[in-house]
């Protein structure tokens, strides 16, 4: 069977993987983005707080991702629990070190302006700081995006979801008919998710990045 044989004949269920490859990441990057800039936010002042959550949040990517996930199954269990833990944990560096970059970047005459014209300090980080420090930090979701879509195919290993799933049942069976076929579809599945969502950064970066500061 060729590979476009191969395609059309299982379309239905690499969809189904892909919506729930991409729905996984998605997901634990709205989790990771969250956590992500609210430690950047409590950190970015102090240079001891920033390098403690750099340098924690870079400890994560130290540990293999089927380590991890194996580490986690004792105390989740298989399925989507050790997947999400497992890719939030993964996706926190990138964010976080561009927030406190972002936010140290800020001008401190702005800073000053707002609070003299009477900006309460949550006013000046929502309404000055953020902003400002925004397309750092969306860079930074970017590069953890890209890392999670690769990462995330290691959830199959836990029986997670996603389009690993394609990739390791044609690694189980190498020298069946189908074996090259169903690595190669989830591969360039991946590819083509990784690829649609970072032109989804692109689209959203021209729409909430001011054009002076895109440069």
């Amino acid at each position: 069977m060729s590979f476009w044989e191969y395609l059309g004949s299982r379309h239905q269920q690499l969809l189904a993987d892909a919506y729930q490859h991409a729905s996984a990441v998605f997901q634990c990057m709205v989790v990771a983005t969250v956590l992500g800039v609210l430690i950047g936010v409590a950190t970015y002042h102090s240079a001891w707080a920033g390098n403690l959550a750099t340098t924690t949040t870079a400890t994560f990517l130290t540990i293999p991702s089927l380590a991890m996930i194996g580490l986690l199954i004792p105390i989740v269990g298989l399925g989507v629990a050790p997947t999400v833990i497992a890719l939030i944990l993964y996706g926190l560096l990138p964010i976080v070190r561009n927030s406190i970059v972002g936010l140290r970047g800020v001008d401190p005459a702005l800073v000053d302006a707002a609070r003299g014209i009477g900006m309460s300090r949550p006013a000046r980080l929502l309404r000055v700081e953020l902003p400002l420090a925004w397309p750092p930090i969306l860079t930074g979701i970017r590069v953890a995006t890209q890392m999670l879509m690769g990462i995330a195919a290691i959830a199959a290993y836990a029986s997670g979801p996603g389009l690993g799933n394609e990739i390791f049942r044609g690694l189980a069976s190498l020298g069946s008919k189908n074996a090259l076929n169903q690595v190669l579809a989830g591969t360039l599945g991946i590819v083509i998710l990784a690829l649609l969502f970072d032109a989804a950064y692109v689209l959203l970066g021209r729409l909430t990045i001011p054009r002076g500061i895109r440069g």
